[in-house]
């Protein structure tokens, strides 16, 4: 029986083959700390989110560590909860492992983010056998990777999340609950995502979307996700929409789930 993840980036798709800078600065203290985590920028950089994100942020009162490519390592997620974020966006790849027998495909239940870390069968080796950490594939033309799931999250990762606002923005994200229950296990107060697969020209606009609606004003979770819907409309591809975990944070505003 073959095993195998997928997501999409663009509009195509991308198998898995079992079958997206340096230390930031510790900040001084004054202002809580926010994390873009582009794993995305080693196939498609777009610098004018990374500044436009950091804008949004910084005027939302956040202090923005930015990590890129292949520094987005399984030890990396490992050690997220203790770098003390307040809010993370994440722009990964990100999708559900799929399992094959024969020419049936079942989608089993679990999540996994990407990391920019080169695949090879010697690492994280208890990690790999437990089915904690997977291989995957971004592009045919590039070497596999690393992917870490909500199990891994759950279980491997050190540390807690101190009420932190979640913004998962890779390819089915929210198509299951387990990546966010994972977070919010672990200390997360709000976990958004996608429904489905989404493509990476759409995802960045409408998040930048979210980002400012989110900072503006008391707007609650819900109602910047519903305006972000409104402003910006599903993916015009696969009619992806918007959703938080869990249900009671869609009331609040980013103000008070940081607190």
């Amino acid at each position: 029986m073959k095993r195998y993840l997928a997501t999409v980036s663009f509009v195509l798709a991308l198998t898995a083959a079992v079958t997206s800078c340096g230390q930031a600065p510790a900040g001084d203290g004054s202002l809580p700390k926010a994390a873009i985590i582009d794993q995305l920028y080693l196939l498609e950089p777009n610098p004018a989110f990374i500044a436009g994100a950091t804008q949004e942020l910084e005027s939302g009162g956040f202090k923005v560590d930015l990590w890129q490519g292949d520094n987005i390592t399984v030890d990396f997620y490992r050690g997220l909860p203790e770098r003390g974020y307040k809010l993370i966006v994440f722009r990964v790849h990100s999708g559900i492992l799929l399992e094959m027998a024969g020419e049936k495909v079942t989608p089993l239940k679990t999540t996994y983010l990407f990391t920019g870390e080169t695949y090879t069968t010697t690492r994280y080796v208890s990690e790999q056998l437990s089915d904690r950490v997977s291989n995957a594939m971004m592009a045919e033309s590039y070497p596999l990777v690393f992917a870490v799931n909500s199990e891994f999250i759950r279980k491997d990762s050190r540390g807690n999340f101190a009420h932190t606002v979640i913004l998962a923005m890779g390819c089915e994200s929210s198509y299951l609950d387990d990546m966010a229950a994972a977070f919010i296990d672990k200390g997360a107060s709000v976990y958004v995502g996608w429904s489905t697969m989404v493509s990476l020209e759409y995802v960045d606009t409408a998040t930048l979307d979210l980002l400012g609606n989110l900072r503006t004003g008391n707007m609650t979770v819900a109602q910047g996700i519903a305006r972000t819907m409104t402003e910006v409309g599903y993916d015009p591809y696969f009619q992806t929409y918007l959703k938080h975990y869990p249900p009671e944070s869609g009331g609040r505003t980013i103000k008070e789930l940081i607190q």
